[in-house]
């Protein structure tokens, strides 16, 4: 499913035009992504979780020249399915 079958899902499931529904779908995004970029956790129960982990910095290696290479620290968003989740797609 991608974004424009979500807000076409909600559309029919809400009876609301297809510009509410994009409407709500991208405040929820944007939502999201505002809690993450702070570094909260988003959790939707029964569903999934998203978080932020940090990465030191560390010395890589170039695959082409195998030149030392230094990886800066960074910041990467995880998702983490639930339960509920994990059994309905299991079943």
């Amino acid at each position: 499913m991608n974004k424009l079958e979500l807000i076409s899902t909600l559309k029919n499931e809400a009876n609301i035009s297809k510009a509410e529904a994009a409407k709500v779908v991208q405040i929820f995004f944007d939502n999201m992504a505002d809690a993450m970029s702070r570094g909260e956790r988003v959790e939707i129960r029964g569903l999934c979780s998203f978080f932020v982990k940090d990465y030191k910095s560390y010395t890589g290696r170039n695959p082409k020249t195998g030149e030392k290479v230094i990886i800066k620290p960074k910041k990467l968003p995880f998702f983490k399915s639930g339960k509920e989740l994990k059994k309905r797609v299991d079943s």
